[in-house]
């Protein structure tokens, strides 16, 4: 039986000092904003921070008091990133069964927990034998150290590979208003078929962050569309992906405070359905064929 995740996914890369550089007051507070509102999921990977943002994450963790109960820890490990932390001279991936269960093991230490809710290999690598990834999930499995498997950035034939000899139940994509592939590539419906639910990786896309002739089409559009929802512009692009019924969960990753408390909103929002198709239209800048 799959996990239960929260509907909207807190992302953890921008927490540590890859970004924001949350103290670990600071990091315990956010933790307890995304309780209250809803989000009890948390998505990690190793290589965050270089290597150290699962460890800081832990220690707020440990500080909040939080139930471990009350939270679902997600995690990816395969990256080997050339960072001080790691005597690697170039990036590359490392999918064999120790490094897998070595990974696997670092994470519970730095997170201080007993258990990952769910494992994501974190992106594919030409050199992964599904025979070993298998081996190494299946263990980790019996000795109760991840309760799921999934992946992550993985094509469908990349996950017909993996699921042939373990159990995949998660893919970790990029999906949003204008990273909108996985939608026409056969990705969503591999994933529909096979029971298998899509985690969205930036899920606002580029909307808010460059200044190209998509993201202005669109910019107008939501202005109109604001209006007429009383959201804002992120419920909106969010409550779109939300709308897809392979029943896409968006990895949010923002930290800002009030941003979190009113964000879980997206999920009762239900755009009609020449709004979902406007925002798909003006991404594309052309009609629907």
């Amino acid at each position: 039986m799959k996990t239960a995740f929260s509907q909207i996914i807190a992302g953890t890369m921008n927490w540590g000092i890859w970004d924001k550089k949350l103290s670990t007051s600071e990091m315990a507070n956010l933790i307890h904003v995304c309780l209250e509102n809803k989000i009890s999921t948390f998505d990690h990977a190793d290589i965050y921070g270089g290597y150290t943002t699962e460890a800081e994450f832990g220690k707020a963790f440990a500080e909040s008091k939080i139930d471990r109960k009350k939270i679902q820890l997600i995690s990816k490990c395969g990256i080997q990133h050339v960072t001080e932390n790691r005597n690697n001279k170039v990036k590359h991936y490392d999918y064999s069964k120790e490094y897998i269960i070595w990974s696997v093991e670092q994470s519970l230490k730095n997170l201080h927990t007993d258990y990952l809710d769910a494992l994501l290999l974190h992106r594919p690598s030409p050199l992964m034998q599904a025979d070993e990834i298998a081996e190494a999930v299946e263990k980790l499995k019996a000795e109760g150290k991840i309760l799921d498997f999934g992946l992550s950035n993985f094509t469908s034939s990349q996950t017909e590979l993996i699921r042939s000899k373990t159990e995949v139940n998660y893919n970790q994509i990029q999906f949003s208003a204008t990273n909108f592939e996985s939608m026409l590539d056969g990705s969503l419906d591999y994933m529909q078929l096979h029971n298998i639910t899509p985690m969205a990786w930036n899920p606002l896309g580029t909307v808010f962050r460059e200044d190209t002739n998509q993201t202005r089409r669109l910019k107008i559009l939501l202005a109109t569309l604001v209006d007429k929802y009383h959201v804002g512009s992120d419920m909106i692009l969010l409550a779109w992906i939300l709308q897809h019924p392979a029943k896409i969960i968006p990895v949010a990753g923002t930290v800002n405070v009030a941003r979190l408390q009113y964000i879980n909103n997206a999920t009762q929002l239900v755009l009609d359905k020449e709004d979902w198709f406007a925002i798909w239209t003006e991404s594309m800048g052309n009609p629907v064929p």
